[in-house]
């Protein structure tokens, strides 16, 4: 079979594309057990991959210290929940304000400005889970 100079520069993007992406794997079924989970900073990362239909996921655990902020104010396309298990966070969604206690969860929408810092006196814990978008 021939194939044009044309025929090839339709068919080789395609090529290009194909080759350039492997596949991921969605992730298994798997306890997680905290003391083998890699430390990161003050936190853990838990998970991160995609699940069974390509969605990314995202998961890590947080220790925030008495005063501190993980970070300024921010925003972005994936959407977060945020799990708090231990000590006090002062959350801020979209300029409101709220102090929440061990037990509570966040739920960040996409592109809500968000954050949190832990008022004290004790440390905070918390799980963030992104699900999908630039994050997983």
């Amino acid at each position: 079979m021939n194939y044009s100079r044309r025929d090839l520069g339709l068919l080789l993007p395609v090529l290009a594309a194909a080759s350039g992406r492997a596949q991921p794997k969605a992730l298994p079924s798997k306890a997680y057990k905290y003391e083998d989970l890699p430390v990161r900073g003050t936190g853990r990362n838990v998970l991160n991959g995609e699940t069974h239909s390509g969605f990314p996921i995202e998961m890590h655990i947080t220790q925030l210290a008495a005063g501190q902020a993980p970070h300024p104010p921010h925003q972005h396309v994936h959407e977060e929940v945020l799990m708090l298990r231990s000590g006090v966070l002062d959350a801020t969604i979209l300029g409101v304000t709220t102090r929440v206690t061990a037990g509570s969860v966040l739920y960040l929408a996409s592109n809500d400005l968000h954050g949190w810092r832990n008022p004290g006196p004790d440390p905070a814990q918390y799980f963030v889970m992104s699900l999908g978008g630039d994050k997983a």
